[in-house]
Parts: C-alpha cells; structure tokens; sequence
C-alpha cells in the first residue's frame, strides 16, 4: 500500500514536471549520493552565430551518474539567455534544479561551470538587440566567421570543480535578492535540441561516471547530439588534476627543494666554524684566519668550500698566519654573503 502511494506520487511529479512552469528549480530526481567533481575540457568553437553555450553537468539515471556533454545551441528566443541546471543538498538528499531559458540568468547554486558562467550570472555573451555579441575573452569564436564580438576579462570569484551546492563538501552559495526576482520571470524549458542531446547521453555507456571514471571522452560538442568527429572534445580531468600543470611535481613534493637546498647546509656551516672563537658566529669565513681549520670547510661541498679558496688562492698559504696584516685577504671570503 506504501509502495503504490509512492509510486502514484512520483507519476504525479512526473506530470507536474512535464507542464510548463515559471518556476525554474523543478525537482526531477533526489538521491543521497553526491555527484563527482566537473571533468576539465576545452570549449569547441561556437558553429554560427546565435548558438549560445550550455555547460555540461552530471545526471541521475538507472546506472547512476552520467555524463552529459556541454554544447552550442540556439537560443528560442531573441534576448533569452541559458540558467544551467545544478545539484542542490537538502533534506538529506540531492536534489536536480533543471536548467531554464528566460531574459535573465538566475540562480544556479554557485556552480562554476566555466566558459562565462562563474558562479553567478553569465559573462560570455549578451544580446545587443537581435543581434547576440560574444565575449571572446572566455568563448571560442572564430572572429573571422563570427564578428559579433568584444573582450572583456572575468574575474573568477571561486575557481572550483565541485558540481552541487550545500551540503558537506558542497558550495555554499545563496541566491541574492535579484536572483530571487529573476526567478519569477518568464521562463521556458531545455529546447527539444538539448532534450535529445541528454536522451542520447543517457544511452552513451561511456559517459557513465562509473566507466569514465570521471574523465568522458565526449566532455563536450559544437552541435547538441554530435558525439563524434571534429566537433568532440575529451575531458583532461577532474578538480583533483587541475594543480599538476602548475608544476612539473605533485604538489606534496613543493616544500622539499626549500628545505633541502637552502637549510640543510646551514647546519654544517655552523659546526664547522665552531672553533672560530675571535669573530661572531654570523662571519662564517673567519676559519680562514686559523692554520689547522682552514681545511675543514673544504669537505663540505656546499657554502663553506667557495669562501676558503677565495680567501688564499694559492692554496698554500693557509698554514702561515702570517698574512693577518694582510688587509685584503681576509674580507674576501665576507664579500659571499649567504
């Protein structure tokens, strides 16, 4: 009896769904897994003018999350723009808010997409009349084709790879008063374009997250539905990869070269002009002036072998005390500072 209440329920929700909605958070699926990071890809060039970008993003089906790939489509309305879709913590599951088209770009849980869309509203792009102009600081055009462009920098205010918002481990982003507004707005659904680019997602078994490992090979496309050819571009990873191109070693090897190369030979300068009692402790080379010493910071191999050379070029003068008088001679070695 549970079981039939709940399954009338879902058909309910199902239909209520299917309606159109100026609502734009409409709840098509709730599950207590949290969904895995975005992979990282590269834009494919916009095809023609008009086409604006949707990111891609993970959905729930029968074999768990699956990969559906970000593309170019036309917008179905002059001076509509694209409010991605997002994962949303609560209750104590994740619940999908579907993507909208309308005038402005609301709310999409903080997610930072990429390609304009940062975080809060959308910076690749915007109508100028009937005509749509592309930021070509942050999309692909080819300006030769599409001239219907500006530059304009962004500034990411979070650069994360986390694809949902609240929860543990999850982006902790609140719609602001103008979201809010915007979200009562005139609004229309994903196009029938972009609902068979998800259909044809949904039965592509390399997309799954459990095959892909988070890393699809179809991460994005010119063209919704285009899975293949020149159009397609592979994922280069996930949030976990983005810091190794910032180093030519993992990010927990970083420290050592400091602490290697500059403090250990600290210690053994320290000890080996110990028995230097005539000058301070910082003046390192003052073993210089002693006749049995002398020798010792030769075997160090690191600070302490430059400045005994330096001091008696002749390499043999080092046991006569007698060029003390010399004034020249000794401040050599303090002219190599550590």
């Amino acid at each position: 009896m549970r079981t039939a209440r709940l399954l009338g329920l879902l058909v309910l929700a199902a239909l209520i769904l299917a309606m159109p909605s100026a609502l734009p958070a409409q709840v098509a699926v709730s599950i207590t897994i949290a969904p895995p990071v975005l992979p990282v890809y590269v834009q494919p060039v916009c095809p023609a003018p008009g086409y604006i970008w949707t990111p891609g993003y993970w959905a729930w089906g029968p074999d768990g999350y699956y990969w559906v790939p970000g593309t170019w489509v036309e917008a179905p309305e002059v001076g509509f723009l694209w409010t991605p879709g997002y994962w949303g913590w609560g209750d104590g599951v994740y619940i999908w808010h579907a993507g909208y088209w309308g005038p402005h770009v609301g709310f999409y849980g903080g997610v930072v997409y990429g390609f304009g869309y940062d975080g809060v509203g959308f910076a690749g792009g915007e109508w100028r009349g009937r005509e749509f102009f592309y930021n070509s600081r942050v999309t692909n055009v080819n300006v030769t084709i599409i001239h219907n462009t500006f530059e304009r920098n962004v500034v990411v205010r979070n650069d994360t790879h986390v694809s949902f918002n609240g929860g543990r481990g999850g982006i902790q982003a609140r719609p602001t008063a103008e979201q809010e507004r915007f979200a009562h707005e005139e609004h229309r659904p994903p196009t029938a374009a972009q609902t068979d680019h998800r259909e044809a997602a949904s039965k592509n078994r390399d997309l799954l997250a459990s095959v892909n490992h988070g890393r699809p090979a179809v991460a994005a496309t010119r063209k919704p539905g285009e899975f293949k050819g020149e159009g397609v571009v592979p994922a280069r990873g996930g949030a976990e990869h983005k810091p190794a191109p910032s180093s030519e070693r993992p990010s927990n090897e970083r420290p050592a070269p400091s602490r290697e190369s500059k403090p250990a030979p600290a210690p053994k300068a320290e000890h080996r002009p110990a028995p230097s009692s005539e000058r301070p402790s910082n003046t390192r080379p003052a073993p210089s002036h002693e006749s049995k010493p002398a020798p010792a910071p030769r075997p160090s191999g690191h600070t302490e072998s430059k400045p005994a050379p330096a001091a008696h070029p002749s390499g043999h003068t080092e046991s006569k005390p007698a060029p003390q008088p010399k004034p020249k001679s000794e401040p050599k070695p303090e002219q190599h500072p550590h």
